[in-house]
């Protein structure tokens, strides 16, 4: 079923709530706002506010846009391209990118000015603290509840079981899921439900994908960073935290644009930033040219990423009727949620290292998985908590 015709900024499908398009980006602005800890979080987020609560996108294509966004780049914010390309065609995916990094982008600039003036880190270390045991519940709660749905034979168990050993292995997440895809062609699937997935709708102005005048970009210093992180987005693999040392290389070892301190100092500031590590490039950026270099360095860095990820989309509809593609999403589903499962152990090794992060972190699980509270409330326990020192 086509969207309605009469009123290009809202979606209504058969099944589905209706939303229009600024209200998408509010969400993406919220979600970008309160998306502490990156990647498996604000993918935890994104499911709860777009599958569960408002039922724009049904579980199965979410879940393919969680695999299909680790190709290449921040898969956060290819899942953001994904789900805005659904809803809104090309100008839905790349606002809804945009809307989601803008609190993060904002934030950095923001810090990366006090500490280039005053050479200090903002002492935000002590909130923060208490959002890594949430962060945890967040992401088991979202492996919860997709694994519900998604575990219904013991085939699928056992490639989510493979996954989740993999996950810990710390294994190229990429190769974990072709794998699994790989596995699902030998597994039986059902059909797609009749009428889905539509075709994207339309939004007047969809056309202006090169809203950016070009040349910002070619203006000295800028120009250069923009080549540079261009280059390093073309070998964004496997997340932001792969990306620190190939960024370390680049802009300390062999450019000499940070010093090691700063450097450092850098990924701390991108660490208390809510949304991807990745906005590292905005602290350096905006070292070198100002607002004009964070934001053309940012850009830059996410482009490659986005653009195929903007291409994936595209043939998505395509592609997910084909009975061979089916069977290998089957197999990416379960894989999904065992590396969902692996981001929330491996991130419980490092932060659970008291009992009062295992108690903060079984009342947000009780909170999220059991009473259903709103994340944004639960994150805000966890930071009066690290803020009044409750967790050692």
């Amino acid at each position: 079923m086509q969207p309605a015709d009469r009123d290009p900024s809202a979606l209504k499908i058969e099944g589905r709530a209706t939303i229009s398009l600024g209200r998408l980006l509010a969400l993406f602005l919220k979600i970008g706002a309160i998306g502490f800890g990156g990647g498996m979080a604000v993918i935890a987020l994104m499911e709860r506010e777009f599958v569960q609560k408002r039922r724009l996108i049904p579980l199965d294509e979410f879940v393919h846009g969680v695999g299909l966004g680790q190709v290449l780049g921040s898969f956060a914010v290819n899942v953001a391209i994904f789900i805005g390309y659904r809803l809104f065609g090309v100008a839905g995916a790349l606002l809804s990118a945009c809307a989601f990094l803008a609190p993060s982008i904002t934030v950095v600039i923001i810090l990366s000015d006090l500490y280039f003036r005053y050479h200090a880190v903002p002492a935000l270390q002590g909130a923060v603290a208490g959002l890594a045991p949430v962060v945890i519940a967040l992401i088991l709660a979202a492996g919860w509840s997709i694994g519900r749905q998604t575990l219904r034979s013991w085939a699928a168990a056992l490639i989510a079981l493979g996954a989740l050993a993999a996950g810990v292995a710390q294994w190229n997440p990429v190769w974990v899921l072709v794998t699994a895809g790989a596995a699902g062609l030998l597994l039986p699937v059902r059909s797609s439900a009749p009428g889905q997935p539509p075709h994207p709708g339309k939004v007047a102005g969809s056309g202006a994908a090169n809203w950016m005048p070009f040349a910002f970009f070619t203006a000295g210093p800028v120009w250069k960073l923009t080549a540079t992180f261009f280059k390093i987005g073309l070998v964004f693999f496997g997340g932001g935290f792969v990306l620190v040392p190939v960024l370390h290389t680049r802009l300390v070892t062999q450019l000499g644009w940070l010093k090691p301190r700063e450097f450092l100092d850098g990924v701390a500031i991108s660490n208390l930033t809510p949304g991807p590590i990745a906005v590292l490039a905005t602290f350096a950026g905006f070292h070198l040219a100002g607002a004009a270099g964070a934001l053309a360095a940012t850009a830059a860095l996410f482009a490659p990423g986005m653009m195929l990820m903007l291409a994936i989309s595209r043939q998505y509809s395509r592609l997910r009727n084909d009975h061979r593609a089916q069977r290998f999403l089957a197999g990416v589903n379960p894989a999904v949620v065992g590396l969902i499962l692996s981001a929330s152990l491996a991130l419980g090794r490092s932060a659970l290292i008291s009992w009062h992060g295992y108690g903060l972190f079984a009342l947000s699980f009780g909170l999220l998985a059991g009473l259903r509270w709103h994340p944004a409330f639960v994150l805000a326990i966890g930071v009066a908590a690290g803020y009044f020192g409750l967790l050692p």
